[in-house]
């Protein structure tokens, strides 16, 4: 499965929905994760914003 953003069954952009799928994760788990990341010092925000504009939505 490519790397892509699913139309449905997103919350803000879908890029975590999307990395779930991508890896075989559960969608709830990598939200999960992103959030307990902010929670510390780094980029992650700026990541995400990254991601959501390069990744595509899927067809």
């Amino acid at each position: 499965m490519n790397l892509s953003r699913p139309q449905h069954d997103k919350w803000i952009a879908g890029v975590c929905s999307g990395l779930a799928a991508r890896f075989g994760l559960s969608k709830g788990l990598v939200r999960f994760l992103f959030i307990l990341s902010c929670l510390l010092p780094g980029t992650q925000v700026i990541v995400y914003i990254v991601l959501w504009i390069l990744m595509p939505k899927s067809s």
